[in-house]
């Protein structure tokens, strides 16, 4: 849609850009007014992905579809789309300029670095360049803006990460995961497979011992008891799934009695757990420390892995569950200087802005540790005099000059609050954007602040077992638990198309084993 054709749609209505089709993003974009706002959101991705049951579409017991929500929905006429990158935002203008996505190559999948991260900076403006003369590459006008980008997946620089490990943010990563796994059980089934090789193809390696890294260590294990075994029957006593975390114990949110629980359900779904583990490089290939195989060339797709507790080790597959780094937007967005943009700045506890200041660069005001952005009660972002950024930088106590953005909001894990540190989690951006959008529908968003309601967490164990904590409860484990987290994640689900599917998927499940 050319933006001659936005604007004529948008008639005496504000425009809210929306960044992003995450949980904050596409939650919010169906809360707004049609009335009174027109709603676009600007995302690379024309979908919403339901992040909590990816680990089941990875392993096949729900669909792909059962996962996805289309940004374009009859049902919202009211809500636009251009499929695009944001690159900049001009806070004094109140433009946006946004790059075009459609043909982008790593569409579906999680993304570890900046699109950009291998050009040079005299190839990016090039490339740049010809993008804006094909009109790829334009100017957005807005009236309120909400950063929901989300974050990336955290590599920590190790070395091999992004290049090799199956991550788990997007369908196209769930897919890809799937394939690897039946391939794996492929290959290692052929009769001219050595024994040594079946080994590795077999063993399963997961990065991250939170809920996330546990969940789909879980299900693949489920996976491989009750549905491989009856098909590759002399095949399983070479399956070996395998947890590393650097921290001294997995789940270490829940209670202690919750996380003793869980670890004996994982011994006895022969899960194995590698705490205090250090990964310090994933390659393709075999492990070279193995003399009598360091010669083999068919290695069938297996990868090393390197720990540097025990070496190296040889693996079928490597999926990478663990950290956040801070969206390429976010990230530029912060480090840029830029003029006071009085027109937009409310200024805290009501001080005065000396004309001295009022001439200094400004930048968006970002958490030290994350470079997340810090927005206020009310999800505004926050800005501050550069100066005065670098100084306090390293300091416990906030700055003495801050203002908040009247028609700037951030949501999701891409920002803090100021005022307390939140789980970067789907349960916090649904709050979020639910919030958000009652606030700007009512326009009360100054008599009100936001409150987070810690629902509590939850994780599958494997075997029709769970864990559930909620705040100021001991908890609850073992098969209650596990059909909390299913009710859970059901009520959650966004669409009634999806709300009747789901539980229909569970149920031949359940009744086919």
């Amino acid at each position: 849609m050319a933006t001659v054709d936005l604007d004529a749609l948008k008639g005496d209505r504000e425009r809210v850009v929306i960044l992003g089709s995450g949980w904050g993003g596409y939650v919010l974009s169906r809360q707004l007014s049609a009335a009174k706002y027109q709603t676009l959101v600007i995302s690379p991705r024309s979908y919403f992905v339901f992040t909590p049951l990816l680990n089941e579409t990875a392993v096949g017991t729900l669909e792909f579809r059962n996962t996805l929500e289309p940004v374009r929905n009859r049902h919202y006429p009211n809500v636009e789309f251009i499929q695009a990158w944001a690159d900049d935002v001009d806070l004094e203008k109140k433009t946006l300029t946004i790059e075009e996505s459609v043909s982008d190559v790593g569409q579906a999948l999680a993304s570890a670095e900046d699109r950009y991260e291998q050009h040079t900076e005299e190839q990016k403006q090039s490339e740049r360049r010809n993008k804006k003369r094909q009109g790829r590459i334009l100017d957005i006008a807005y009236d309120k803006l909400v950063i929901a980008v989300g974050c990336y997946s955290q590599t920590f620089g190790t070395k091999g990460v992004k290049e090799n490990a199956y991550f788990l943010k997007d369908v196209g990563d769930a897919r890809r995961i799937r394939k690897r796994v039946l391939e794996a059980f492929e290959i290692a089934a052929r009769p001219t497979t050595p024994k040594h090789l079946r080994k590795y193809l077999l063993h399963f390696a997961v990065i991250g011992g939170g809920p996330t890294g546990m969940e789909f260590a879980a299900v693949l294990s489920d996976l491989v008891h009750e549905d491989l075994s009856r098909l590759y029957p002399s095949l399983v006593e070479y399956v070996k799934i395998t947890v590393y975390d650097v921290a001294p114990k997995v789940l270490s949110m829940f209670d202690e009695s919750l996380a003793k629980y869980a670890m004996g359900v994982f011994r006895k779904e022969k899960i194995q757990i590698r705490t205090e583990h250090h990964v310090e490089e994933l390659r393709q290939g075999l492990p070279r420390s193995k003399d009598d195989f360091a010669d083999a060339t068919n290695d069938e797709g297996c990868f090393t892995l390197k720990t540097k507790e025990e070496g190296e080790t040889g693996i079928g597959m490597c999926v990478w569950a663990t950290g956040n780094m801070m969206n390429p937007f976010v990230e530029n967005a912060v480090k840029k200087s830029r003029v006071y943009p009085s027109a937009s700045l409310a200024m805290s506890s009501g001080k005065q802005i000396s004309e001295t200041l009022q001439t200094q660069d400004w930048q968006i005001r970002s958490d030290p540790k994350t470079s997340a952005i810090v927005v206020d009660d009310h999800l505004r972002v926050q800005l501050q005099p550069t100066s005065t950024k670098e100084d306090e930088a390293d300091a416990d106590s906030d700055p003495e000059f801050v203002g908040s953005l009247k028609d700037v909001f951030a949501i999701g894990d891409n920002c803090v609050l100021g005022s307390a540190g939140l789980p970067a989690t789907a349960q916090t951006a649904n709050q979020q954007a639910i919030w958000l959008g009652k606030r700007l529908n009512k326009g009360d968003l100054e008599d009100l602040t936001f409150t987070y309601k810690d629902l509590g967490v939850m994780t599958y164990l494997g075997n029709a077992k769970g864990l559930v904590q909620t705040k100021g409860n001991s908890g609850v484990q073992g098969r209650t638990a596990w059909l909390i987290w299913k009710g859970a994640y059901l009520t959650m689900t966004v669409s009634w198309r999806n709300r009747i599917l789901i539980p229909l998927y569970w149920l031949v499940g359940i009744l086919h084993h």
